[in-house]
């Protein structure tokens, strides 16, 4: 292209003026390119892992994450050299948004309950929120219940319109320990999403949420991680979560005892409050 005058000789000089734009344009892009390079290559943490070593399991070892909406945290659980899942460390959740109960439809801005699977093209080294990974909703489950929507991430910069959103250490952190387990051979992880932490007294105390039903069902799939340490294989039928039996029958037990064992827990606490309830206010 030539200068409006049309003249070649001023070609030179034109070029001449442009140069440092030129230059300084290059030199943002390549800075750019190798800043997200650098988030997304970056190590785990050296205490992350001595916590990994302390409990048997190493960075290559497959990883499961567990969100609780309620607690704002999340989990990270690795298989450890026995072929059980054990628990690592907490991470707070920054931000999530709207209540407790599933994600149902695009827009809604709620953050989705459920049994989600992550894969290695899920994660994303040039989000616009700094590191992120797409946790898979829609999922089975949603999409037996017409339930809408796409792009639920975890992501870093603490703003949240359907996500779960973390500060950028922790987005990074959680990006590097998926990338080498990725790298150690894992195809995907499983992401828990739970209302709260599944324990009796928070089933008791929602009881009577709309949601309990499908809260059971979350119940029964976190029950089976805990008793058997094994990721749980999960499926739908009849709009709703099913889980395959251990293999081994001695896992298989341990999951038919705590769970028998925490439903007998929840019947007990709903009984003494009805209890406490029907005696208030003290006579006197």
């Amino acid at each position: 292209m030539l200068p409006p005058n049309g003249s070649r000789g001023s070609v030179r000089p034109w070029f001449r003026a442009l140069l440092p734009a030129l230059i300084g344009l290059l030199i943002v892009t390549a800075w750019s390119v190798t800043a997200r390079a650098d988030k997304a290559n970056a190590p785990i943490p050296a205490a992350t892992l001595a916590l990994m070593a302390a409990r048997g399991t190493h960075a290559a070892s497959p990883i499961v994450l567990r969100a609780y909406k309620k607690e704002s945290e999340i989990e990270l659980w690795k298989r450890n050299a026995a072929g059980r899942y054990v628990p690592i460390k907490t991470y707070p959740i920054c931000r999530w948004s709207g209540q407790l109960g599933p994600k149902t439809k695009s827009g809604d801005r709620q953050t989705p309950e459920g049994f989600y699977t992550v894969a290695k093209s899920q994660m994303n080294p040039n989000s616009r929120y700094y590191l992120s990974f797409d946790i898979g909703y829609p999922n089975t489950y949603d999409r037996a219940h017409g339930y809408t929507g796409s792009a639920v991430m975890v992501h870093g910069i603490c703003s949240s319109m359907g996500c779960f959103a973390m500060t950028d250490a922790v987005a990074g952190e959680l990006f590097s320990i998926a990338r080498e387990a990725f790298a150690g051979g894992q195809s995907a992880f499983q992401f828990q999403s739970f209302p709260f932490r599944m324990t009796a007294a928070n089933m008791a105390r929602y009881r009577t949420d709309p949601n309990i039903a499908f809260w059971r069902q979350l119940k029964e799939g976190s029950d089976r991680f805990e008793a058997t340490g094994e990721e749980p294989v999960v499926g739908v039928s009849g709009g709703r979560y099913v889980f395959a039996p251990s293999s081994d029958p001695a896992k298989e037990a341990a999951f038919v005892e705590l769970h028998r064992a925490e439903n007998g827990r929840i019947a007990a606490l709903v009984e003494e409050g009805a209890a406490q309830k029907a005696c208030w206010p003290p006579s006197e």
